[in-house]
């Protein structure tokens, strides 16, 4: 049996597949100085982007959370897949062909279940037949709800959509020729199992869902026969390894990269609302699939968006007029303060969704719509407020207090707030000084109902032991030292060859070092020298610690050159002389000189060399400076 992927091929993937390429398919990443790049991390929500990817050490690491690693484990992580699943993945976009050693068990490293790369390829097919069987005859009513919309051959072909023939086991037959296993078929979300296979979609215009790399996950499918005795109007691919609905956004393939250019996103409601968009020039447009925008969703656009403080954006939310609209809007409202980017809402007057206000107005009236967006924070308010009869002081109070405890469930409340109240006290006529006293008393209501009741005694516990920051700076000289060891080993190796476990004070610091003593020392570092040093790495800290120092800069202007290497190493070697210093005159301090006259005599040797060595180390540093 064929076993697993020999060292030589993967060391070949590992080469050829670009970090920087991998990552920007997930995160918009812009540069960070010292040939770094940098984004909003994927594996954590954060308002400040500290998600680094070096390309030139093919390395990344977040300093938020910790995460990091080479490109496999990237991968492996985000995609959630077995090293196997990755190498092959990465092997088959970057043209490398692996080969396996005979024997032992090729399973051995992969998730119980069909290959991801497998159910790509099936979702892959699956849309190929599906774009075919839109010219069949059967097809009829699929492409006639197209052109109804406005929509054509060309525009269904560069979108990719596609109809599941009534047959209930046409996929299903075409998926076996291509010798896909009903297994595979059936993870993939394409065929479901009754009393026995079928497809799971039948007689349905079905549009590909595609991730943001541009790979098909799963479908949206609408009900066109009035016969279909499925009678929900649309139909999503359920919920597999691949398509996780409440993390899908329709159309991010087409819109990311605008959105990276421009730090705008819209949302929309429908597939044909996105195709409508983006027809009109609206690059920018998505939509979910099948659920309500929430903070899964937020956090995928927000990694796109590169969406923090240095560079805020647009998100704009479009919404059909009527109460289902406002109620989305609402809800939208509720999670503002998952962005940092300001939110909008575009309402046509008429009630008329993009789709069909490209049809009767025109492309530049769906570019028209967009840009009259007003902020979600207004129109939110202005709808709670049109309920209440303000011609009435209890109608006017009433809209005063919802509305004021709205203000608390937006972002940024201490500086919003008083905005808010002048806005509130514009819609309603009511005098400010009145609402802004209601909108602290609501503060005041949910800042109560957020303690919930008091916990009842318990006894306490130890505390944990913590170890320090690795970037407290008694620890400075350390970190910049190995970041040498990591990035430049050959220059610390011609340079500093008597470095040692007891110039590193921190534990995890210390634990890098011996790994490297481990591996040989600098002077044994080989191509990708940082990943066979993480790859043996037992402890998690000491591992994120590797990726860390694989991708943060050197802070030199002219680079890691000799002289630099040696001023880094002599002023930590230095230090190191400092502490032994102060231990040997802290044990002289406490000899006593007539009854230990040996031991006094020898230690204040001791002393006098140390003190004449911490010189040097000086000097040193300071011609090599």
């Amino acid at each position: 049996m064929a076993g697993r992927i020999r060292d030589e091929d993967i060391a070949e993937v590992r080469e050829k597949a670009r970090i920087d390429e991998v990552v920007a398919d997930y995160v918009t990443l812009r540069p960070a100085g010292g040939g770094s790049l940098k984004g909003l991390c994927p594996f954590h929500d954060e308002k400040s982007p500290s998600f680094n990817v070096n390309p030139q050490r093919q390395f990344f690491h977040c300093f938020g959370c910790q995460e990091g690693g080479d490109v496999f484990n990237f991968l492996m992580k985000i995609d959630g897949l077995g090293f196997a699943e990755a190498v092959e993945r990465l092997a088959d976009r970057y043209g490398v062909t692996l080969r396996r050693e005979e024997g032992g068990d090729a399973r051995a490293d992969r998730p119980r279940g069909p290959q991801r790369s497998r159910l790509v390829e099936a979702n892959k097919v699956a849309q190929a037949f599906y774009a075919d069987a839109l010219g069949s005859p059967d097809a009829l009513t699929a492409r006639q709800f197209l052109r109804e919309r406005g929509f054509d051959q060309a525009v269904a072909e560069q979108f990719g959509i596609g109809f599941a023939p009534r047959d209930g086991e046409a996929l299903l037959r075409h998926l076996r020729q291509r010798r896909f296993s009903d297994e595979e078929s059936v993870a993939a979300g394409l065929v479901a199992i009754g009393r026995s296979a079928y497809d799971r979609f039948r007689g349905r215009l079905l549009w590909p869902i595609r991730d943001s790399s541009g790979d098909t996950i799963g479908f949206g499918a609408r009900r066109i026969f009035d016969d279909d005795r499925i009678e929900a109007k649309y139909l999503n691919t359920p919920e597999t390894s691949l398509y996780k609905k409440s993390q899908v956004l329709y159309g991010i393939d087409l819109a990311r990269r605008e959105m990276a250019r421009t730090s705008k996103a819209v949302v929309v409601e429908g597939y044909t609302d996105v195709m409508a968009c983006h027809l009109s020039g609206v690059g920018t447009a998505v939509a979910t699939c099948g659920t309500a925008f929430g903070d899964d969703h937020a956090r995928v656009l927000r990694r796109f968006l590169n969406d923090h403080a240095e560079f805020p954006g647009e998100v704009i939310f479009t919404f059909d007029g009527d109460a289902a609209g406002q109620k989305a809007a609402l809800r939208a409202f509720g999670g503002d303060q998952n962005f940092v980017s300001q939110t909008y809402v575009a309402i046509e007057p008429s009630g008329l969704d993009p789709c069909d206000l490209r049809l009767q107005k025109g492309d530049a009236a769906v570019r028209e719509l967009i840009a009259r967006r007003q902020p979600l924070y207004r129109f939110v308010l202005a709808n709670v407020v049109k309920k209440y009869d303000l011609d009435r002081a209890e109608g006017r109070v009433g809209a005063v207090r919802e509305a004021a405890a709205l203000v608390h469930s937006s972002r940024d409340t201490a500086v919003v707030a008083s905005s808010f109240a002048r806005e509130i006290a514009s819609l309603t006529g009511m005098d400010p000084a009145d609402v802004q006293v209601e909108v602290k008393k609501a503060a005041g209501r949910q800042a109560g109902a957020g303690r919930g009741p008091a916990a009842p005694h318990e006894a306490p516990r130890p505390p944990v032991p913590q170890l320090p920051d690795l970037r407290d700076r008694r620890f400075v000289l350390e970190r910049e030292t190995l970041k040498l060891v990591v990035q430049e080993p050959g220059a610390v190796a011609r340079t500093a060859p008597d470095l040692g476990a007891n110039d590193f004070t921190h534990p995890t610091y210390r634990a890098v070092w011996e790994l490297v003593e481990q591996s040989g020392g600098p002077g044994a570092a080989t191509t990708d020298w940082a990943g066979r040093l993480r790859e043996h790495a037992g402890d998690p800290a000491v591992a994120s610690a590797l990726s860390a120092l694989a991708v943060e800069p050197v802070p030199s202007k002219r680079g890691a050159d000799d002289a630099f290497v040696a001023n880094t190493v002599y002023r930590l070697q230095e230090l190191t002389a400092q502490r032994r210093i102060a231990e040997v005159k802290s044990r002289l301090q406490r000899t006593n000189p007539v009854e230990q006259t040996t031991e006094y005599n020898r230690m204040f040797g001791e002393l006098t060399a140390l003190e004449q060595h911490r010189r040097q180390l000086r000097d040193l540093a300071l011609g090599a400076s």
